[in-house]
């Protein structure tokens, strides 16, 4: 096999759909493929053309236009066209043209057309209809629990291959759990049978320990299907364990949940996965602000908007740890890349900062710490060319402050702990939302987090004043049923939704999450714990969440309407906009933030 076919291969292997043929499979289309350069200005094919094949871009820019001119869309690296087409009597029903200096390969008719009638995913990525992509966004939201359709199957790690191998058969699936009891210690595919017992000459009788994925991902019941997509497509994997409170309830495959359900947010982490540059990852994030407007106006729920943005952000920072270690070599100790504020809450929006730090082990030499300032500066760097601008505040691994060894972090917590000065207290708020996002240590931050919350919560001063910290920031009430907006300045006679709306939740649930011992970093999922726990009582908790959720609906609602009038989304929302019904309900949404920061601030925490 010559390099020029193993670099279409390589290509391929980052592409959808051509990423989940067999192998076999891959290796022959890949050597159907033709290359072509096109220079700057050349049309590919105009309107009515008999088209050769299907077109995908390597690299360059391809613009698609209508018989009158008007613009259809703008395609980059990965991105095929003329299926069209092809699936119309193979006469083009659009024109192409390179916008630059391109690369393309082209994939016969005929190999397209037997791709389209062998692999039903494949011909269902190329003739997607506007009905299936109403199904798409369904699923993509969906619980993991309501998308298994079949009980858990599994077997022990003493079970023997041939054992497993009948399992499969018989109960028509690709893959095990391979559990001891209820709980999940490795799964085994049908691909480890192919690759590792039949190729590497192995007998059918060794265990199904010696073949396993030990301590695979895995995700909870009460994940999202989109996150099943995101870890699939990012990490290019087709099974997935689902563990509930260390058990084994079953698997989730790319048969189960096929990529061409996504919603826009799974092409966007495909296409960060597989980007080689910093700047092809700008081109995937500048389409956010679009995601939003799509899932706002499709009426998903502020918690999964926020998430599946988020989801998109931590695809680009381990991209770029990726990218940063394959510049730098190897870390020489382990890491962990963590992320606070509204990247470390699974909140952010179309408007969202980078926050960072870096947690080292302990073994790290000074010397060693010259390979992490440069990883921590490629990486922010990279997140601030990609929209994730730099916090003003100087909360990033750039920071010598932030980028320290576990032993380091460690002392930090226990100081702000146990000398709670103002200083101490926001930079404990920030720290309590801390979520591993990349490297090679997971275990660094488990421990600090366990411990800290166990000292945290025992100290009743600390206590008190982070209760008094999380009421700096008050709801926008005014006088007589009216709201108190800015009063002067760009945006006078407006409510700032994320300082005085959204933030006096998150403080409460951060509160509520010490108090309790929670590990969640999430606001909603902090104040479901603190209910579940006796933090709050059910009828607080359940008007807070509601409160909390018109609240944050119509932050992202307006920063919708932002987008679509042509501007960058904000933080401000005139009440004045409103309808007389929205700001009612707004009102009463803010006075149940204020009595619920009465009760935490008078020790009784809504509890009756």
């Amino acid at each position: 096999m010559g390099g020029a076919q193993q670099a279409i291969i390589a290509f391929l292997e980052s592409v959808h759909p051509y990423d989940n043929l067999p192998r076999d499979e891959l290796v022959r289309v890949a050597s159907s493929f033709s290359r072509r350069e096109v220079p700057a200005g050349t049309d590919i094919y105009r309107k009515d053309d008999k088209l050769e094949g299907l077109y995908l871009i390597k690299s360059g820019g391809v613009e698609i236009t209508e018989e009158n001119g008007a613009l259809v869309s703008i395609l980059g690296p990965r991105n095929s066209f003329g299926e069209r087409g092809l699936m119309r009597e193979g006469i083009a029903v659009t024109s192409a043209k390179a916008t630059e200096q391109t690369v393309l390969l082209m994939l016969p008719l005929a190999e397209f057309a037997r791709l389209s009638d062998e692999f039903p995913p494949f011909k269902r990525f190329f003739n997607r209809t506007r009905g299936r992509e109403s199904r798409q966004a369904d699923i993509a939201t969906m619980k993991i629990a309501d998308l298994l359709a079949r009980k858990p199957m599994s077997c022990s790690p003493d079970a023997t291959v041939r054992e497993a191998a009948q399992i499969m058969r018989d109960s028509h699936v690709s893959s095990l759990g391979v559990t001891e009891g209820d709980k999940l210690r490795g799964i085994v595919t049908v691909r480890d049978l192919s690759n590792k017992v039949l190729a590497g000459g192995l007998s059918p009788d060794v265990p199904v320990r010696d073949v396993m994925t030990p301590d695979p991902i895995s995700l909870p019941l009460s994940a999202l299907g989109s996150d099943i997509l995101h870890i699939m497509l990012e990490r290019r994997i087709g099974h997935l364990p689902i563990v509930e409170g260390g058990r084994f309830a079953g698997m989730i495959t790319q048969t189960d949940l096929t990529r061409f359900q996504a919603v826009s947010s799974a092409v966007l982490i495909r296409d960060v996965a597989g980007a080689d540059s910093v700047e092809e990852m700008a081109a995937v994030t500048a389409r956010i602000p679009q995601l939003l407007v799509q899932l706002v106006g499709g009426h998903h729920s502020h918690e999964v908007v926020t998430r599946l943005i988020t989801d998109i952000a931590d695809a680009v920072t381990r991209r770029l740890l990726a990218m940063a270690e394959a510049e730098l070599g190897p870390a020489p100790v382990p890491y962990l890349w963590l992320a606070c504020g509204s990247q470390g809450r699974q909140e952010q929006t179309g408007v969202s900062d980078q926050d960072n730090c870096l947690i080292i082990d302990d073994a790290v030499t000074p010397d060693d710490m010259v390979y992490f300032r440069k990883l921590a500066k490629i990486v922010s760097d990279g997140l601030h060319a990609c929209g994730y601008v730099y916090c003003p505040g100087d909360m990033m691994a750039t920071a010598d402050r932030w980028c320290q060894p576990a032993r380091v972090w460690r002392d930090y917590f226990h100081g702000w702990i146990n000398k709670p000065n103002p200083e101490a207290q926001m930079l404990a708020s920030v720290m309590f939302d801390l979520r591993p996002i990349g490297g090679n240590g997971p275990s660094l931050y488990q421990s600090l987090q366990e411990e800290t919350l166990e000292i945290a919560a025992r100290n009743s001063i600390f206590v008190a004043h982070m209760i008094s910290n999380s009421l700096k920031h008050t709801p926008p009430l005014g006088l007589i049923r009216g709201f108190a907006t800015i009063r002067s300045g760009e945006h006078r006679n407006h409510i700032d939704m994320k300082h005085n709306g959204v933030v006096p939740v998150t403080d409460l649930g951060r509160v509520y999450a010490l108090q309790g011992r929670l590990t969640a970093a999430n606001t909603r999922a902090r104040l479901l714990g603190a209910e579940e726990a006796g933090i709050i009582s059910a009828s607080g908790a359940r008007d807070l969440i509601e409160a909390y959720d018109l609240i944050a609906t119509m932050r992202l609602e307006n920063q919708s309407h932002l987008i679509k009038a042509g501007r960058k989304p904000d933080n401000y929302l005139a009440p004045s906009d409103l309808s007389d019904f929205e700001r009612s309900h707004l009102r009463d949404a803010f006075v149940v933030v204020r009595t619920m920061q009465s009760a935490v601030g008078h020790g009784k925490a809504a509890v009756s």
